[in-house]
């Protein structure tokens, strides 16, 4: 039998055997077939050449197998050029010299790199498409401290034939093979030859491909971390900490050696411990327990983050709405075959057993407050520095806790102060902040909200009570969704404020100011571009539409016509092109609502009814919040015309003008105030369209007759953003009947609190947000960046007639009997004024003097 008969029948026999035992998944996108195309535009001949970084055999099979499964060229067939033939068409990049085993060069340039270079040279009318792949055998960081791990899991190491051999045996069936972009030799060669003129073509080409690969290889890998214990040795070595200890033993009057322990203390508190075997222990358990809860877990626009992970430092800025959320990326990411993010975690969830297993996926834990402690504020510093500087994905949930309303919280910008400041004191890679929308049509911590919401005390996180949670849960808990945002990338944020040539050189150097604006701007763009991620769900779009019917009840007929007409209105105007639709019809969405529990069909001889299950409603409002955003303004327009009857064009953009800036901040609206008024005109003519309104020949937008079907659609249209204008001019009774400078803000605050509790039970909105701080908090300081309000040195609000003048516009949005209600219920006299805020003084003590005691 001939050489090349005996090599034959050995690559045969070898594939069939790594065929047995080696099911590679392919990750990214498969490369459409091309070899021996013709380039149209150079009318050259592209022959494909696979570039490995490594000379492995078995590598080469797996490629070699996987080609002819996806049926491009085959990998271990000969690569020919006119006359020239190579053996295979395969190259790999570190060269295994086999005449020179026991002492190889330091560098040797792989001898069929050289023969192609060779061969272009020499015919001008052909080409040779390199296409880099990468094979991963398992996946892990280098852990120093495991044998066990180094032995039978692939790292940044190149493993050797005894090692590569187990990594067969153990990790067959969790190998990961990518194909990269293919790139041109010719060009390759020619921009050496231009660019570097001082490097052999040979050189720069090995140099590039080598860089390439090992970015692709950090974006799955991660960056060759030291285990958890070296990773504390360093920190605690370094300059800003040594520092701080010295620090903290003058101020509490300690030992070095004791400042120092507390240091190695509060990094034992938060350094991370990321365990390959913790992360596929979670990997088994969650797809268990994803399989047993949801009916799936659908993601969308994930290419956006294996595109960004090349180039960029990606930190995942998700929404925070349940505990299940970190679990749930932290999956999703891993099954897309991209490390898994470090993920700075509450140190409430620091519990024994459960905050283990979440410091083995790459949780580390953050105190709500580094008030008063300096020390503790520079070791986390200096760990998130080290994070970033070793460009490892980051997460952390820009809202800071989770979202007890369903929507979006009002930013906590102390991480990502934290993160920029880490950035500006040595930039690794540029920042890529990924905005993620997580949504749910069924919560585990549903009922825990709506009591929380109501006045009750907020629990603390427990082993036990997590297993009292679990064992309460009902198995039925819908799809969720993970739609991953438009990236805001912090260089063009500090470019826009002027910052992008500041650095900072100190662990406690202050942030400058232009710093502090970009900050404040980059957590608005995170949270509205979470927003524009939305997913409309069908729970999400029963809740708005039924919520805003006064029993919570609706024909069926109806509702499937409103359900429809909302669809229509978001697949003519999306609120954003990364908003997802459920694709259901009104019928299917009811279908599935009754499925979930959450909805009941009343069955009548007239037409049945479609009713909220009992003790549903007010938990249906979170779902409800998720997408509000999308609707309030073609709700306002409704509510606008339904209330008028008819109001000319222009009065209408003015009025949603003036109220625009305080709906933005709430829902963390995308539309600035030079878009508005084509946004305002757009969503009017779709409402022309969907026959909910009409024009007459002056301009004039018309309210179809009362009673009548289309009348009805924009009723329920209306109601959303009702509550929202109900409470501002709430507040700015409150304001304009005690006077320009006789209360505080922080007195608005606590009584539109009291009085939106009051409103809720006398007049059931169902609502638990209504009267939630956070939004009068919000309000009040979006007048007083308007310039309708402002303080004097007593801190009291003072305002003029201009205050006055937005007041007024309630006649334009609010009927009658709301406006009289309002008024009522805002009216105090000085003795009810101070009775009030003395109760709720003593009421917060109370609740205070609680806490402590805890």
């Amino acid at each position: 039998m001939s050489k090349r008969g005996f090599g034959q029948m050995y690559r045969q026999l070898s594939g069939k055997l790594l065929d047995l035992v080696v099911t590679p998944h392919v990750l990214g996108e498969v490369p459409v077939k091309d070899a021996q195309s013709v380039d149209s535009n150079a009318t050259r001949t592209k022959i494909t050449c696979y570039v490995l970084q490594n000379h492995s055999r078995s590598n080469a099979l797996v490629v070699d197998g996987e080609t002819r499964r996806l049926k491009l060229t085959p990998a271990l067939d000969p690569l020919v050029m006119g006359s020239h033939k190579e053996k295979a068409s395969i190259l790999f990049l570190q060269h295994h010299d086999e005449n020179n085993l026991l002492n190889p060069p330091p560098y040797a340039f792989p001898p069929r790199l050289l023969r192609l270079i060779e061969q272009l040279e020499q015919h001008p009318e052909l080409d040779i498409e390199l296409v880099p792949v990468t094979v991963l055998w398992g996946r892990s960081p280098d852990k120093e401290d495991s044998w066990f791990k180094l032995l039978f899991t692939d790292t940044w190491a190149t493993p050797g034939t005894v090692k590569q051999l187990m990594n067969i045996g153990v990790h067959g069936r969790q190998s990961y093979l990518e194909f990269h972009e293919p790139q041109s030799l010719r060009a390759l060669i020619e921009h050496a030859k231009t660019e570097h003129p001082n490097l052999s073509p040979a050189t720069f080409i090995v140099n590039t491909l080598n860089n390439y690969l090992d970015g692709q290889r950090e974006v799955v890998l991660g960056p060759d971390l030291s285990d958890r214990r070296n990773v504390m040795l360093s920190l605690i070595k370094s300059p800003d900490v040594q520092d701080a200890i010295r620090r903290e033993s003058l101020r509490s009057k300690i030992s070095v050696i004791e400042a120092e322990r507390r240091a190695i203390g509060y990094l034992n508190e938060i350094v991370s411990d990321y365990s390959h075997a913790a992360v596929r222990f979670a990997d088994m358990a969650l797809t268990r327990l994803w399989t047993q809860l949801y009916d799936g877990v659908e993601v969308h626009n994930f290419s956006t983050v294996r595109e960004l992970a090349k180039d960029y430092e990606i930190i995942y800025t998700p929404c925070h709405r349940s505990h299940i959320d970190y679990l749930l990326l932290s999956y999703v990411i891993y099954k897309r075959g991209m490390m898994v993010p470090y993920i700075a975690a509450g140190d409430n969830l620091n519990m024994p057993f459960v905050g283990q297993l979440l410091r083995g996926g790459g949780a580390f834990f953050i105190r709500r407050t580094f008030r008063g402690n300096g020390l503790y504020t520079t070791v986390f510093k200096e760990y998130l520095f080290s994070i970033l500087s070793r460009n490892t994905p980051l997460e952390y949930f820009i809202e800071g806790g989770r979202s007890r309303t369903g929507r979006l919280l009002p930013p906590k910008t102390g991480m990502l102060a934290m993160t920029i400041h880490s950035h500006l004191r040595g930039r690794a890679k540029p920042i890529a902040f990924v905005p993620t929308y997580i949504g749910y049509e069924r919560l585990m911590e549903g009922s825990t909200y709506v009591g929380e919401m109501q006045g009750k005390p907020k629990e603390s996180e427990s082993l036990m009570g997590i297993l009292k949670t679990m064992r309460k849960i009902e198995r039925i808990f819908g799809k969720v969704h993970v739609n991953f945002g438009e990236p805001v990338f912090l260089d063009d944020v500090l470019k826009q404020h002027d910052a992008e040539h500041i650095s900072i050189e100190k662990n406690d150097d202050p942030i400058p100011p232009q710093v502090s604006d970009a900050v404040n701007t980059s957590a608005h763009a995170i949270l509205e571009n979470i927003n524009r991620a939305a997913v409309i769900n069908p729970v999400s779009l029963l809740s708005l539409i039924l919520l805003a019917t006064p029993k919570h009840t609706l024909d069926e007929e109806i509702c499937v016509k409103q359900l429809d007409t909302y669809r229509n209105l978001l697949t003519a105007l999306p609120y954003d092109e990364r908003t997802q639709v459920t694709p259901l019809s009104g019928k299917e969405i009811i279908a599935y609502g009754l499925k979930l529990k959450l909805i009941k069909r009343v069955q009548h001889v007239l037409g049945d009814i479609i009713a909220i299950e009992d003790h549903q409603a007010v938990l249906l409002t979170y779902f409800r919040n998720n997408i509000l955003h999308a609707f309030v303004l073609p709700s306002l327009i409704a509510a606008l015309v339904k209330h008028n009857g008819s109001i000319r064009r222009g009065d209408l953009i003015n009025v949603i003008r003036t109220l625009y800036p305080f709906l933005k901040a709430e829902l963390f609206l995308k539309w600035q105030d030079q878009e508005l008024k084509e946004r305002i005109c757009a969503y009017v003519e779709a409402l022309i369209q969907a026959k909910l309104i009409s024009e007459d020949a002056e301009g004039n937008l018309i309210s179809p007759a009362p009673n009548s079907e289309d009348h009805n659609q924009l009723v329920v249209l209306a109601a959303p953003v009702m509550q929202s204008l109900e409470r501002y001019y709430m507040t700015l009774a409150l304001i304009t009947q005690r006077g320009s400078g006789n209360i505080s803000a922080r007195q608005v605050e606590e009584l539109s609190h009291l009085v939106g509790q009051r409103l809720s039970v006398l007049y059931e909105f169902n609502s638990p947000e209504f009267f939630d701080k956070a939004l009068f908090q919000s309000f009040i300081k979006v007048l007083t960046q308007q310039g309708y309000i402002s303080t004097n040195s007593d801190n009291a609000i003072v305002f003029d007639d201009n205050f006055k003048n937005v007041a007024q516009y309630a006649n334009l949005v609010l009927d009658d009997v709301t406006l009289q209600m309002l008024q009522h219920i805002t009216t105090f006299s000085d003795e009810e004024l101070r009775e009030a805020l003395e109760a709720l003084a003593a009421q917060q003590a109370k609740k205070r003097l609680k806490r402590k005691k805890k």
